[in-house]
């Protein structure tokens, strides 16, 4: 028997206590009993989200809630600005061509962050740009954007701010309210190790005022419906929700409050850490070069020329059980990605670094065997999360 581990960007591992409430007997969701979690859930995500703004829970993966943002934001022809260094930064560029927007396109190297500044310079020189959307953490790539910075620029133009927060949310520090942020994004299976199925979206007055003349088609992502239906008493939701997943997700929320906000981003920084110290030293690469620059929730390696990365990620998860994650678009086959995401302690990273060595020596590759597992254990060892 091949025991399997799963270390990606997500979905992620969920913990027991969590799979237990998933797996209990389904209840009706217009019935109280469900009505009453609901409502739980909803306050929780303001808490998570730092912010006193409406949140909606959409049964969808999280490019469910991008498309929302975009539906329900603009009219046709609307200009947008999207400052993209990734995958998922091009994905809003997709979206909103898909919906007949305008989109000037605010392009990086993938694996650099995006700059402030060059948002700031955009919207002074162009006063019908209605939007910035932008990834928190780019998760194709592993870097860190700017946010609080970007939010401070776009509260002082009419635009509002769109934020893909899907893999930074409980992997960093995020102040919807306080960075001014208008529409943040994000999902039950990454950050909160909840299974997948759940988008979360919230929503700032100046958002609303947008959303109230938007033009653009929607119905199943109907924001106006999911309001109206969240001011029930117990709030609903427009449409038969995930019921089983959104259960799990209450407990997924409450493990989260139990270990504290602020222990949850040390224990992901210190991940993040060992990987990057792993990595370094079998000789590997770290896509992104910034140390400023990395996230906290994905490690993006690059692979030796020698090496073809999608036959890597192959043998690691057939022949040793172990599943990471290669690159995206023009990343296809040049790195792997490691997930230190959610339910991930220091035993799965060392299992990981373990895993990469065996199959980096199966291809010919020639290190110091150990030395980035050492390398992973002397982080963790060193880390003063772990101290008691």
């Amino acid at each position: 028997m091949l025991k399997k581990y799963i270390l990606t960007p997500g979905p992620t591992a969920i913990s027991e206590d969590v799979l237990i409430e998933h797996g209990r007997p389904l209840i009706h969701h217009r019935s109280p009993e469900f009505g009453n979690i609901f409502a739980e859930v909803l306050e929780k995500l303001k808490k998570l989200y730092r912010t006193k703004n409406d949140v909606f829970v959409l049964t969808s993966s999280g490019t469910g809630a991008m498309e929302a943002a975009v539906a329900n934001s603009f009219k046709k022809g609307d200009r947008v600005l999207v400052a993209s260094s990734g995958k998922f930064g091009e994905r809003f560029k997709e979206i909103s061509e898909e919906f007949g927007l305008e989109v000037i396109h605010l392009d990086y190297e993938w694996g650099s962050a995006v700059n402030p500044e060059d948002i700031r310079e955009r919207l002074e020189d162009d006063n019908k740009i209605r939007a910035v959307m932008v990834p928190f953490s780019e998760t194709s790539t592993g870097v860190i954007n700017d946010i609080e910075s970007i939010g401070d620029i776009v509260k002082d133009y009419p635009a509002i701010l769109i934020v893909d927060a899907i893999t930074g949310l409980v992997t960093t520090d995020l102040e919807t309210d306080k960075w001014h942020l208008d529409i943040v994004i994000g999902g039950s299976q990454k950050g909160l190790s909840a299974p997948t199925g759940i988008a979360f979206i919230s929503v700032s007055d100046k958002a609303w005022k947008l959303i109230d003349q938007s033009d653009l088609p929607k119905y199943y992502f109907d924001l106006k419906a999911a309001r109206k239906a969240m001011q029930k008493n117990p709030p609903q939701t427009p449409w038969t929700p995930g019921i089983s997943i959104i259960v799990a997700m209450n407990r997924a929320l409450d493990i989260l409050f139990e270990e504290g906000m602020e222990r949850a981003f040390e224990r992901h920084r210190a991940m993040a850490n060992a990987s990057w110290a792993g990595a370094e030293a079998l000789g590997l690469e770290l896509l992104v070069a910034e140390p400023g620059s990395r996230g906290f929730s994905t490690t993006a390696i690059r692979v030796p020329e020698s090496i073809d990365g999608k036959e890597l990620v192959k043998i690691m998860r057939v022949k040793y059980g172990v599943t990471i994650t290669g690159g995206q678009g023009k990343l296809a086959g040049k790195i792997i990605r490691i997930g230190h995401i959610g339910y991930v302690g220091m035993f799965d990273i060392i299992i990981a670094f373990s895993a990469l060595e065996m199959v980096l020596s199966d291809l010919g590759f020639k290190f110091e065997v150990g030395a980035a597992v050492s390398a992973v254990q002397k982080a963790f060892m060193n880390n003063n999360y772990f101290n008691i």
